[in-house]
């Protein structure tokens, strides 16, 4: 849980608020004959701890609002965020595995950024998290794949729509997408390519678009990073993302976070399309990059309490400076709790 203060300053209009991103994830495993159960459930508290409309967040989009696309916004996560089951069946040097959720996620991109070591101690969802990770909370899904060793071979039948703006409901309908992933593990190294169609996931686009993402990780005792790729091949032109992000913890109280990215946003025509119609979005290629800080006052059983803050610089194409100011700046200061995690399994 991260709670303090969000600055946002830009040409015309700031916006300073007070809010709270949340998240809390729990599972359970059980093994009997080599087969292991794993079920897991994630909530968030963000309908009620972020304004109706989201996070200010400059030059963020993706998902709706009364109808209209969402910009400069990072939407509140829905009270249910994940609900499943995976059931892993060894075979020799083969594991098959299977799952479904009610809302989980599909087999494409990297692991959401609030899972990321490399992005544990930031608060703010990437730019590129509608291009990269942001399938995370997909109602309905169904997987399975191969496990050989080091790498996995998955693949999945999901929902394609993004969820609605009522976050307290269950936005689940037709298996009308799916999505490919090959994975790949070894020691602190990860890496994965990933690719999908998303029937229309927009709700102001009646349009289905391509996704494609590669990543690679390393997670270490002291350092994490990533860098990754996405891109959303739409019919309105190709949007691509690019980022690296990093945590390092250089005592054990003590961490540094870093992220940097340029991402293609469509925010000068985004908005709705009716069916048969046509027209090509212009892009705005904005990047942004971010420094912070955060330092643990207490760590005990219950978990590590710390004060933190970051702050973000942006470069701004010359198409939006007249909206946003040739040098807009977001400010985060914040408490944050992380629990200790429970590692018991029952058997």
């Amino acid at each position: 849980m991260f709670v303090g203060i969000n600055h946002q300053n830009r040409r015309f209009r700031d916006f300073t608020v007070w809010e709270a991103q949340n998240w809390l994830v729990t599972e359970a495993e059980r093994e009997f004959k080599r087969t292991r159960l794993r079920l897991k459930g994630m909530l968030s508290l963000e309908p009620f701890t972020l304004r109706d409309i989201g996070s200010p967040q400059a030059f963020q989009t993706g998902e709706t609002y009364q109808g209209g696309a969402l910009i400069d916004y990072q939407h509140p996560h829905d009270l249910l965020m994940g609900l499943g089951a995976d059931l892993r069946v060894p075979a020799g040097a083969l594991a098959l595995v299977i799952g479904a959720d009610v809302v989980g996620s599909p087999t494409l991109g990297p692991a959401p950024f609030m899972h990321r070591p490399s992005a544990a101690f930031n608060p703010q969802a990437p730019l590129g998290h509608h291009h990269l990770d942001a399938t995370h909370i997909t109602p309905g899904v169904v997987r399975g794949g191969l496990e050989v060793r080091a790498w996995a071979f998955e693949g999945s039948w999901f929902r394609g729509r993004e969820p609605d703006e009522d976050r307290l409901d269950l936005d689940l309908g037709a298996l009308d997408s799916y999505a490919f992933r090959a994975s790949w593990a070894s020691g602190p190294w990860s890496a994965q390519a990933s690719g999908g169609w998303l029937t229309e996931p927009e709700l102001v686009t009646p349009f289905g678009a391509t996704r494609l993402t590669a990543s690679l990780s390393y997670t270490g005792d002291r350092l994490a990073w990533m860098a990754a790729f996405g891109q959303n091949r739409e019919i309105h032109g190709n949007l691509e993302a690019y980022l690296v992000e990093a945590t390092w913890r250089k005592a054990l109280r003590d961490a540094f976070y870093m992220r940097v990215e340029s991402v293609a946003k469509d925010i000068l025509d985004v908005g709705f399309h009716p069916v048969g119609t046509f027209h090509r979005h212009r892009q705005s290629q904005v990047s942004a990059a971010t420094v912070g800080y955060v330092r643990d006052l207490v760590q005990n059983r219950f978990g590590a309490f710390g004060v933190g803050g970051d702050l973000t610089g942006y470069i701004v194409p010359s198409n939006l400076q007249e909206a946003y100011g040739s040098s807009p700046l977001s400010v985060h200061f914040f408490v944050r709790y992380r629990a200790r995690p429970n590692r018991a399994h029952v058997h």
